[in-house]
């Protein structure tokens, strides 16, 4: 009882412990240990080819290696986006990327003097011809032994075009690579690794860094036929812009022809940055990822040849500046855009001030004037109703003349015109003043 004790106790603990785990612990635990070769020996063949699937593809990708997985019996997950098998005498390592699948064969203990298909012709050569999406690059690798005999190795290096061969030592001198990083006719790169030293997982982990440094800089470059192709429309854009702003400062068009066409302008670029952006942003990305992977290399150079740092650099660096280049110019544009927008509201905000303080002026003297009748209207009317009054007033003191001799109606009528014009006056007075009261 006492010696199962502690057991019980770590499983207690185990247990409280998952019970409080975040729900992604274990996936993230277990995603640092993925994406990775398995370790093999020198010497070892290797095959990989890297398609581009785009972020819809990879149901077809996980489908097709699926399908040669089951062929051996094997299942590979639903949900799975890296997997590594054994196939017979192969090893296939799987990988599921945001734009691309990579799929490498390892074939151990093999030297193949002339970097061709032979050591996967097993299956590869069928399996290969139905991989979904378009190959963006595919590399036939040897890791030989420093040791291998001087006719091998001479075997191996005439594979390469002299006038393009990088040499270089990487990782501390413990390896050396041998590359022209070109195209040959099986419709391959080949690259040569020299193990001068490497020990434990040091093989896997250069082979992977190297292939990850290759695929990272194309994917970079992806970025660089679409800033070129789209620099003349911007170029385009800038300049139309450009007499927009000349215009609005002259103030010799319209301002609506202006407005429309730079709307027009605006739905223009925000279509080519739409376009663009994410691509961009990728080759951005992918850019550093092949700095960091290159960094990690710690190349060394060999008398007479060219590096690793060198053929990446002299073509990576200035590739990446178009692009960066290209999306500031973009940045720019629509920075411009607003502004220029911003002036012509100004400008638009102004004119409708001005208009709208005329019509204001307009109007007070449209009531001034309206006042000014109003007033006379009401002197006309202050006459008018004295004299109907005082009319009245006559046939009165005319009836009032038969019973009072002593009164004459011409005195009296006369007498009255000045009180009924008061008394007029001074009652359009009070209803004018209730008016304005109310």
């Amino acid at each position: 009882m006492g010696d199962n004790a502690p057991a019980g106790g770590q499983a207690i603990e185990g247990l409280r412990m998952r019970a409080r785990s975040h729900p992604l612990r274990a996936s993230l635990s277990e995603e640092m240990h993925l994406r990775k070769l398995p370790h093999f020996p020198v010497p070892t063949r290797l095959m990989q080819i890297v398609t581009h699937v785009g972020e819809i593809g990879a149901d077809e990708s996980r489908t097709h290696v699926a399908a040669l997985c089951a062929s051996h019996n094997i299942d590979i997950p639903a949900t799975a986006q890296y997997f590594v098998c054994t196939l017979g005498d192969y090893e296939l390592v799987w990988e599921r990327h945001t734009e691309v699948a990579s799929y490498t064969f390892i074939r151990r203990g093999v030297v193949d003097p002339g970097f061709g298909i032979a050591p996967f012709e097993g299956f590869a050569a069928e399996w290969i011809a139905d991989l979904p999406g378009e190959v963006l690059r595919a590399t036939q690798i040897a890791l030989v032994a420093h040791d291998m005999a001087p006719q091998e190795m001479t075997a191996l290096t005439r594979h390469f075009a002299p006038d393009d061969l990088v040499v270089c030592d990487v990782v501390a001198g413990r390896a050396r690579i041998w590359s022209d990083f070109r195209l040959h006719e099986d419709g391959f790169g080949r690259l040569l690794v020299v193990d001068n030293g490497l020990e434990g997982a040091e093989p896997s982990q250069l082979i992977q860094r190297l292939q990850e440094l290759g695929n990272y800089r194309n994917m970079a470059l992806l970025g660089l036929p679409l800033a070129q192709s789209l620099t003349p429309r911007v170029t385009t854009l800038e300049q139309r812009l450009s007499a927009l702003t000349a215009a609005v400062a002259e103030r010799v068009s319209e301002d609506d022809r202006l407005l429309d066409e730079l709307s027009f302008l605006s739905a223009e670029l925000a279509r080519l940055m739409a376009e663009t952006s994410y691509r961009m942003s990728a080759t951005r990305a992918y850019a550093q990822l092949s700095t960091d992977r290159l960094h990690s290399l710690a190349v060394s150079p060999v008398v007479g040849h060219p590096t690793l740092v060198d053929f990446t650099e002299r073509r990576l660096i200035p590739a990446m500046r178009t692009c960066n280049s290209f999306s500031q110019r973009l940045e720019d544009l629509s920075q411009r855009v607003a502004w220029t927008s911003s002036l012509l509201r100004t400008r638009v905000d102004t004119a409708l001030a001005r208009q709208n303080r005329d019509l204001l002026d307009s109007m007070n003297r449209r009531t001034h004037l309206q006042l000014r009748l109003q007033q006379t209207v009401e002197g006309l009317s202050i006459v008018a109703i004295s004299y109907y009054v005082v009319g009245l007033l006559g046939y009165v003191f005319k009836s009032l003349h038969e019973g009072l001799p002593g009164l004459k109606p011409e005195i009296a009528t006369g007498i009255a015109v000045p009180v009924v014009a008061l008394l007029a006056a001074l009652s359009m007075r009070s209803i004018r003043r209730g008016l304005e009261s109310g």
